[in-house]
């Protein structure tokens, strides 16, 4: 299915490719037992097994992989959004990486698989829009220390998502030669550092929410006196733009204040900032819209390319699933653009044949005990 899967790695392409067709065509738990059955023991369980946990596909394999299928679609215009999500895994024994996270969309801790995406998104029409993950880190919880607090033992990271999303921006630009122009994140990924690194170091241009409590000068002048105000007392209108100075940075950003309507009736409001001085208000809030995609990726990679349903138990494992999930993903990708359609559509269709053969099928197992049953209950 993906043709280019296997080219200038050193990984089993036979057992990726396969693997990842098979969490497209999932509807329950992935496993290995159930995938041999599946191709008649063509692969055995412990061939499968062993693919999953014998050797860790890190990100460089995962770049080397997907390489050729960035190259025919990377733009010089293209969008890269980096968001996070957390798999809840309730009841899997504790590891490095299956531990406990704070979850910002819940407002709770919760134990699961943290992972950084970096979504590519290239495509200035809907139907040839494309979304491709070209990296992704999994948060690996080494430490364990106890809570002076309340004395109980927790696990933390030896370094910050902030850190990890500046080394992976790093090598994306640097060494991958990722084609890009803007880089989007929410207001948990709005540090200064990264804004820094972005415009000043990548030479990219960055699109930002911002917490309504980050402090900006109004004029340069305010800034070389330290006069600095919270961007929730900007008189600034929905529609309108700003030249601001944000606290640590040495170069101006555009502010924008958008105010819309949830789904429960409320009104919120959403204050951007861009590094890009020249765009106007419609072009930074058409740019920023762009990070929705990021939602859909979240929702889809785990309902259609099954990564919530892996029951593996160790780090490697659990890792080299989500590996493959990832490319399961792309495949998705590729396929809605070839058939105009989206990833639970085709989940859906996929759904409808397994139906239709699952009943053709049962159709033929004891047709005259069902025959006569019927007839017994028409009397």
């Amino acid at each position: 299915m993906l043709e280019t899967i296997s080219k200038g790695t050193v990984m089993n392409h036979k057992l990726l490719d396969l693997y990842s067709d098979y969490l497209i065509a999932s509807f329950s738990y992935t496993t290995a037992t159930g995938l041999s059955a599946l191709v008649d023991n063509a692969y055995s369980h412990d061939q499968i097994t062993r693919f999953l946990g014998q050797k860790l596909y890190d990100q460089k394999r995962y770049w080397q992989t997907i390489k050729p299928i960035v190259r025919e679609v990377e733009q010089e215009d293209g969008v890269l959004v980096i968001d996070d999500t957390i798999e809840e895994k309730p009841y899997t024994d504790e590891n490095d990486i299956v531990c406990y996270h704070f979850d910002h969309t819940k407002g709770k801790t919760v134990k699961g698989i943290n992972i950084v995406n970096f979504l590519y998104h290239v495509g200035r029409a809907e139907d040839e829009a494309m979304s491709l993950p070209v990296a992704f880190e999994i948060v690996s919880k080494t430490e364990v220390y106890q809570d002076k607090k309340t004395g109980k033992f927790k696990r933390r990271s030896k370094v910050s998502k902030n850190e990890l999303v500046r080394a992976r921006l790093k090598l994306l630009a640097r060494r991958n030669r990722l084609k890009f122009k803007y880089v989007i994140w929410d207001s948990w990924f709005s540090a200064k550092e990264n804004m820094k690194l972005v415009k000043k170091e990548l030479h990219k241009e960055f699109v930002a929410a911002l917490k309504s409590n980050r402090l900006v000068a109004l004029s340069e002048q305010d800034k070389r006196e330290g006069q600095f105000v919270a961007v929730s007392a900007v008189d600034i209108k929905p529609g309108q733009s700003r030249l601001v100075y944000l606290k640590g940075l040495d170069f101006p950003v555009v502010l924008v204040k958008q105010v819309f309507t949830n789904k429960d009736g409320s009104s919120g409001t959403l204050y951007l900032v861009c590094s890009d001085t020249s765009l106007t208000y419609t072009e930074i809030t058409a740019i920023y819209q762009k990070r929705w995609n990021v939602e859909t990726f979240h929702k889809s990679l785990k309902q259609n390319a099954m990564l919530a349903k892996s029951p593996t138990k160790t780090v490697r494992s659990q890792s080299n699933h989500i590996f493959a999930a990832m490319i399961a993903f792309i495949k998705l990708e590729q396929m809605k653009l070839k058939h105009n359609t989206n990833h639970f559509a085709l989940k859906s269709k996929l759904y409808l044949k397994a139906l239709k053969v699952a009943f053709s099928e049962l159709s033929t197992f004891n047709t005259c005990h069902n025959s006569s049953l019927v007839k017994s209950s028409s009397a």
